[in-house]
């Protein structure tokens, strides 16, 4: 049966087509009465006069003859646009019991489960649109139950139905949908990515979207629509749901919750500058093969941004994935360069290693004239890594590397002294002891000169304000939040609220990531075709020392703080 949206109830109704078909072919076994009556229901519905339409279908339905069938129908349709929806579910009841056998069931089946939804009573509708058999009819109940399920808003409501009728697709997408809108309770997120996982995402996010037609790409990657008033980011982050511990403060996967509750502090923000971002949260950790589940999931294509994951094995998989697909790709928390080589659509969020020595030693240069440095790094692999690249930028400028020491706990082993001392130190430590040691043994030694540390090498919670007065003293600070900056304030008091707890680090990095590719998404139609517009300024709301892609898919906002007796302010330009 042709059928269209009625814009009032989002059922489907008769076009005038089949009406007058089913007309010429019932009045063949009527009479003209029967047949007078008819064609008058027939207009009346067209022209919405519901209750004259009932009025001449009603004796129609008192016989047995093959027009009673279809007046029973319409009676009840007639019932269902003037609302009268019981009314509407006893003539179809009505005409189920007489007419069992009727050749159009399923449009019976399909008003009736309409009947029942606009009652409220969705798992009644949902029994009677399980009862429809013929596939024609299967997209429009998928629509209805789309449109009825998406008016639900009481989450608990939705996971109630949804373990009664676990196979229900439109039901589980509407589920996830809330999900991702209204919560991040663990329990929610490990259901909302169990249903992704098997569902795929919803494909009509609220509100509704206006297709358009898409841009073309270069190259064989695939069309996307870039115009849907709407972006879909998938977050692929070591949730590690199944180990949370609602009482753990100190668990595992804390960071990654950070992260994801600073974005959607974020959605709420871009959505009130009128950018609809719906962000799907899936528990990816160090596995491969739950990433290749998802990329092997046709849903999984409507993504426009993945953010993560974190480990290297996965993130290969998904960059590869997103460069072939043309969907942008951004790693949050790594400082490695090697994750986006050669990808074009990937970027990191936080600047790289080599970023940091670059944008290091470009500010060292101003700091004195001596060409002479000293080099000190921690046990790590990044400390170690950062100190050969830094030191690699100083020789590419021609500076000396008067030494260059791996430090433990015992630093009387290096070399400074008041007769023997360089330009400027450098320290890349991740043991937060090494900063104020190393500042005490200098200050022994009469060494004074400007020391450049990673933030990493200070613990800003115990140690007292005092250390950071000392000497001429700098830091590497990527993760720089400064209170003063407006939104500061507004956003530290917005998460204590939701998640009764302050805010940390990877709070503020989820926040300001989110916000600036929803953003540049948006201003973009999610598209990356002119660069000169990939960074941040200072008039546009973020907590966070910004973000540069002009020239590169590496960050190139590196902070550099000093403190300046109260508070750490910005010491270099970028």
């Amino acid at each position: 049966m042709n059928r269209y949206f009625a814009p009032h109830t989002g059922l489907k109704s008769f076009s005038l087509g089949f009406l007058l078909w089913t007309t010429v072919h019932a009045a063949l076994a009527q009479g003209d009465n029967a047949e007078r009556r008819y064609q008058m229901a027939v207009r009346f519905i067209q022209q919405k006069e519901y209750v004259k339409a009932k009025a001449e279908l009603k004796p129609l339905t008192e016989g047995r003859s093959g027009i009673a069938p279809y007046a029973h129908y319409f009676h009840a349709l007639a019932d269902f646009n003037l609302k009268k929806f019981s009314e509407s579910r006893m003539m179809l009841k009505q005409l189920m019991d007489r007419f069992p056998d009727w050749k159009k069931m399923d449009d019976v089946h399909y008003l009736m489960g309409a009947a029942f939804f606009e009652n409220g009573q969705y798992e009644e509708g949902i029994e009677n649109m399980s009862r429809i058999g013929d596939q024609a009819l299967k997209p429009d109940v998928s629509k209805l139950e789309t449109y009825y399920f998406g008016q639900i808003n009481d989450l608990n409501r939705l996971k109630v139905m949804q373990k009664e009728f676990p196979n229900n697709r439109e039901l589980a997408l509407a589920l996830i949908d809330q999900i991702q809108r209204t919560s991040t309770a663990p329990g929610d997120l490990e259901l909302s990515d169990r249903l992704t996982n098997r569902f795929g995402v919803p494909p009509i996010p609220r509100p509704v979207p206006t297709e358009t037609a898409s841009n073309s790409t270069s190259g064989t990657k695939p069309e996307r629509n870039r115009n849907k008033g709407y972006y879909n980011v998938a977050v692929l982050f070591p949730f590690r749901l199944n180990e949370i511990n609602p009482d753990d403060r100190a668990r595992s996967n804390q960071y990654a919750l950070d992260l994801y509750n600073g974005m959607k502090l974020a959605k709420t923000k871009l959505q009130s500058e009128g950018i609809t971002v719906n962000l799907f949260a899936y528990d990816v950790d160090n596995d491969v093969s739950k990433m290749t589940t998802l990329i092997n999931n046709p849903g999984f294509t409507q993504n426009d941004l993945l953010i993560g994951p974190l480990y290297a094995e996965p993130n290969r998989l998904a960059t590869e994935y997103a460069n072939q697909n043309n969907i942008l790709l951004v790693n949050p928390i790594s400082t490695s360069s090697e994750l986006i080589a050669n990808q074009p659509l990937a970027f990191l969020a936080t600047p790289s290693l080599n970023q940091q020595a670059v944008k290091t030693v470009a500010f060292a240069r101003t700091l004195t004239m001596s060409r002479k440095a000293t080099i000190y790094f921690g046990n790590t692999r990044k400390d170690s890594t950062l100190a050969a690249l830094y030191q690699a930028e100083l020789k590419r400028i021609g500076f000396m590397v008067t030494e260059f020491k791996k430090i433990g706990a015992d630093l009387e082993t290096i070399k400074l002294s008041e007769t023997n001392k360089p330009g400027h130190i450098f320290l890349a430590s991740s043991d937060a002891s090494a900063g104020p040691k190393l500042l005490r043994l200098i200050s022994q030694r009469k060494v004074d000169v400007p020391v450049i540390a990673t933030s990493s090498a200070f613990d800003f919670d115990k140690d007292p304000l005092s250390v950071f007065t000392k000497s001429d003293l700098y830091l590497v600070y990527p993760e720089y939040v400064d209170q003063q900056r407006p939104g500061s304030e507004e956003f530290e008091e917005q998460y204590l609220e939701q998640r009764n707890m302050i805010p940390s680090t990877y709070a503020y990095q989820g926040y300001d990531l989110l916000l600036f590719f929803g953003r540049t998404l948006a201003r973009n139609r999610g598209q990356i075709t002119n660069r000169t517009q990939l960074k941040t300024n200072q008039e546009e709301g973020y907590l966070l020392s910004g973000y540069d892609y002009t020239t590169t898919n590496e960050n190139q906002v590196v902070p550099i703080v000093k403190f300046d007796g109260t508070r750490f302010l910005i010491a270099n330009t970028y």
